[in-house]
């Protein structure tokens, strides 16, 4: 380079965490101005740019502003880099070394570290430079496994750690490690939510949205100044895909639990998905998207891996219940054509519709058929619980048995709770002991919590009844929603998820239906008729 060349400077500034008690004399004014007095006397240089990364590690170049600056390079615009120390530019030494060393020559770059004396232009530079890369590299290792155990107490704490917080939410102006609902795009997170109660696929949703003009959840947050970009190759596009749509249906953040530790960071800015079992969980640190309820609900329709094929609104309300009784494949829906049936709604076995005769049996039902079952059934089995009523209404004796009944099973429910606490201690102190392996821990401390957590459920359902014997056998949820729904005379998507399970069907329209309430109605039926053969 010729000695008076007029220099177009691109001054470099970056922070990170894991500068640590640095913080203050690595803060971006201090960088910005320590590289201002340095420009000050200097009349060939010219501030083109300055191009800030805040919250970016050195360990790699996969930085928004650092690109911006290569881009501006490539463009013409700047020929000269300027950082306040070589950490500040990066603190890998194989990848610094290539822009230093080749990229910057091979442009025509002059690069400059204000603090390490180093100058492109002056014949030290090649000497120097890589011992100082070589210590840059080794401190950042040495301070990540600091940095990373940091970030490990703060996340099993509860604590916000993520650089973005999860569509629907926002940090917390007063504390960053918090999070408050975005409400227009928890808003957003409802809609989908609701949507795939209703039945709509995942590519439905997506396109719904899509031509409802939502932007997705990466554009989003770059409209609202969130210097963002999507690691996930899958969801790194402008709008919505049948990917992000999944993942939002899954995220646990939206019930209110703080997830984190799903990827973990790696030298060079690789990254590695972690198991699930290694995730760090905290319940309720946050306000809730979405009920318990709903969420519940969506859980079980995902694992029923419902395919919706009509992207039209003409869907069925019975998508991913239905399954052949004899080879358990899900029934597919298939609608007559003109002359044969036209616009009648019938369901055929999908291995049948798939493979043939020869592998399964039509078993088809017709649509009006499957709902007039249903509805007959359900009809029958409300009007089951209201002459059950009666009986218990007009015998208090009855109604005194049936409170015992169900004192003894509460004695009984918390005797099994407490034995299984006990199992998920002695479980840990095993480990502890090294008696048994870390993966026969996890097995048996997942089916107690299993356990418990079905144990303290139906607890909690027992004190929730009232102290009087009659209203007791009825105040389940479920019983008293059978109830509100006496009048119904047509099904809908939101009865259907609400109350089936699944619906087995077999040859000459004979069909099973299991019930999301089949426990509470067996228990109900069952403390009825034992009272009454006492009473005799």
């Amino acid at each position: 380079m010729r000695k008076h060349i007029l220099f177009n400077v691109a001054e470099y500034i970056r922070l990170s965490k894991e500068d640590g008690d640095k913080a203050e004399s690595d803060s971006i004014g201090n960088q910005r101005k320590l590289i201002t007095d340095y420009l000050k006397d200097k009349d060939d240089f010219v501030l083109y740019d300055t191009y800030i990364d805040d919250g970016f590690t050195g360990t790699n170049f996969n930085r928004p502003s650092f690109k911006r600056m290569i881009a501006d390079i490539e463009a013409g615009k700047v020929n000269c880099v300027i950082v306040k120390d070589l950490s500040r530019f990066g603190r890998d030494y194989i990848d610094t070394g290539k822009y230093l060393e080749r990229y910057f020559p091979d442009n025509e770059v002059r690069f400059i570290s204000i603090t390490d004396n180093i100058d492109s232009m002056k014949q030290a530079y090649d000497m120097l430079l890589p011992i100082k890369n070589i210590f840059n590299e080794q401190y950042a290792r040495d301070i990540s496994k600091k940095v990373h155990a940091s970030m490990k107490t703060k996340q099993r704490a509860g604590e916000f750690i993520g650089a973005f917080a999860s569509y629907g939410y926002k940090k917390s102006p007063a504390d960053k490690s918090k999070l408050v609902i975005d409400e227009y795009a928890a808003g957003v997170i409802r809609k989908i939510f609701k949507l795939y109660i209703e039945g709509y696929g995942k590519i439905r949703i997506a396109a719904i949205l899509n031509e409802d003009g939502i932007v997705c959840p990466s554009e989003y947050k770059k409209l609202n100044g969130d210097n963002y970009r999507n690691s996930n190759r899958l969801d790194s596009t402008s709008y919505w895909t049948y990917s992000t749509i999944n993942r939002i249906l899954q995220n646990e953040m939206y019930i209110g639990n703080m997830v984190q530790n799903k990827k973990i960071q790696r030298m060079r800015g690789k990254s590695k998905a972690q198991d699930k079992e290694d995730w760090i969980v905290v319940k309720g640190t946050h306000e809730a998207i979405i009920d318990n309820e709903t969420w519940n609900k969506v859980q079980d329709l995902l694992k029923r891996r419902t395919r919706n094929l009509d992207l039209n609104s003409n869907m069925s309300i019975f998508a991913g219940f239905l399954k052949c009784g004899d080879c358990g494949r899900a029934l597919t829906k298939k609608i007559g054509t003109p002359g044969h049936g036209g616009g009648i709604v019938n369901y055929y076995c999908g291995t049948y519709v798939r493979s043939g005769r020869q592998y399964c049996t039509p078993h088809p039902i017709p649509h009006l058929v499957l709902e007039k079952i249903i509805l007959e059934d359900l009809k029958a089995i409300m009007q089951n619980i209201d002459n059950m009523r009666e009986v218990i209404e007009q015998n208090q004796e009855a109604a005194v048995t049936i409170k015992r009944v169900n004192e003894n099973e509460k004695n009984r429910l918390t005797a099994e709770l407490e034995k299984v606490r006990k199992l998920k201690k002695a479980v840990y102190e095993d480990y502890r002991s090294e008696l048994i392996s870390k993966d026969e821990f996890v097995t048996y401390r997942q089916d107690y919590l299993k356990k418990e957590a079905l144990l303290e459920k139906q607890l909690k359902s027992m004190d929730n009844r009232q102290d009087e014997a009659t209203p007791d056998i009825f105040d389940s949820p479920w019983i008293k929603r059978l109830l509100e729904l006496r009048a119904i005379e047509k099904l809908d998507r939101d009865i259907v998820v609400e109350m089936i399970h699944e619906i087995t069907v077999y040859e000459n329209h004979k069909i099973k239906i299991t019930y999301n309430f089949s426990s509470e109605l067996e228990t109900l039926f069952k403390t009825v008729y034992t009272n009454k053969e006492n009473i005799g």
